[in-house]
């Protein structure tokens, strides 16, 4: 396969102003790929596209649409030819899903219809989608394979796996479609121009952005849900990924599904476990900042340990994550400053 060959397929990132959408629209431009970002901005920045273009030093083509339109959605795919699509467009926080999973289906579960939907009618054939490690819930052995049994614990994680479930359905009816399925750990971090980070426009929820906010004195602590989980210092246990080894996994991931290598369903983590009080440790290690913090009870559907295995992505992706906690705190940090 040629560069110029590669040059000339066109993918749609839903949801490519978003924080692992927007390193992803770069990781893809960088290898070669042509790229239109849709996205209805609802958790995005709309100065993002414009950020993109000063990283790749060219502009940005956005579809501003809301996936849950199927009218809009079909109005993208009918305007230019599309050879893949990349799935992030979702909703993704666990206590708002857990009040509002009406809402979380029409999105997570909906969107996806009407992209697939769009896909279907305009002849592509190829989607990577953006799952979660979230859909294991707790299993009973550590590291997470590929085929320990789902037992989603939260309404946003039941949502990934119901994406999982037809994507897999449609791709046995039809053999020509080609699916890569990344289940994704907890990324972290932030493209080192530091023009694009984890900054959603909603108030956060992920673990880092909350603790760059003490950090900057816009709160005063951090809350800590669960100090009495079964780890090391009574605090859960997640494996965190850089952000830029997650866009890189990205582009794996549609590199196999042109070379025919057929469809995957991988993790994509470092193996590696932290606490909550290990990226406390880190970021203040990062910041220069003291990072105060109060724990309280455990929220519902929470693991105390998620650590992915990555023997498969190695295997079938190539893929092996190469940056740290240490370097995903600071990334975060150059970026939050400076937002």
């Amino acid at each position: 396969m040629t560069q110029h060959l590669i040059q000339t397929r066109r993918i749609l990132l839903t949801g490519g102003a978003g924080f692992i959408g927007s390193h992803t629209y770069v990781a893809l431009v960088r290898a070669g790929y042509s790229v239109a970002i849709l996205d209805n901005f609802a958790n995005a920045r709309r100065d993002v596209p414009d950020r993109l273009a000063q990283i790749v030093n060219a502009p940005t083509t956005v579809y501003d649409c809301d996936i849950r339109s199927e009218k809009d959605v079909s109005q993208v795919f009918d305007s230019e030819r599309f050879d893949a699509v990349v799935h992030f467009a979702a909703l993704k926080s666990v206590p708002e899903g857990q009040a509002d999973p009406l809402g979380y289906y029409e999105t997570n579960c909906g969107g996806l219809f009407n992209i697939a939907s769009a896909m279907k009618a305009t002849g592509v054939e190829k989607m990577v989608f953006s799952s979660s490690a979230a859909i294991y819930g707790e299993p009973a052995e550590m590291p997470i394979r590929e085929d320990s049994r789902p037992s989603p614990q939260s309404v946003y994680a039941q949502t990934k796996l119901v994406g999982e479930e037809f994507l897999t359905s449609l791709s046995a009816a039809d053999q020509d479609l080609q699916v890569g399925i990344l289940r994704y750990f907890n990324p972290v971090g932030a493209h080192p121009s530091g023009l694009i980070g984890e900054d959603p426009s909603q108030p956060p929820t992920n673990l880092v952005p909350v603790i760059a906010r003490v950090a900057l004195g816009l709160i005063p602590s951090l809350t800590v849900y669960g100090g009495d989980y079964p780890t090391a210092d009574g605090t859960g246990v997640r494996d965190y990924i850089h952000v830029q080894d997650l866009a890189h996994g990205h582009v794996l991931s549609l590199d196999a599904l042109f070379a025919g290598r057929g469809n995957h369903c991988v993790n994509l983590g470092t193996g590696t476990g932290y606490s909550v009080l290990d990226v406390v440790k880190a970021y203040e290690r990062a910041s220069g900042q003291h990072i105060p913090y109060e724990i309280t009870n455990r929220r519902p559907g929470d693991p105390a340990v998620s650590c992915a295995a990555t023997d498969l992505a190695r295997k079938l992706l190539g893929f092996e994550a190469q940056l740290g906690l240490d370097d995903m705190c600071a990334g975060n940090w150059q970026f939050i400053k400076e937002a």
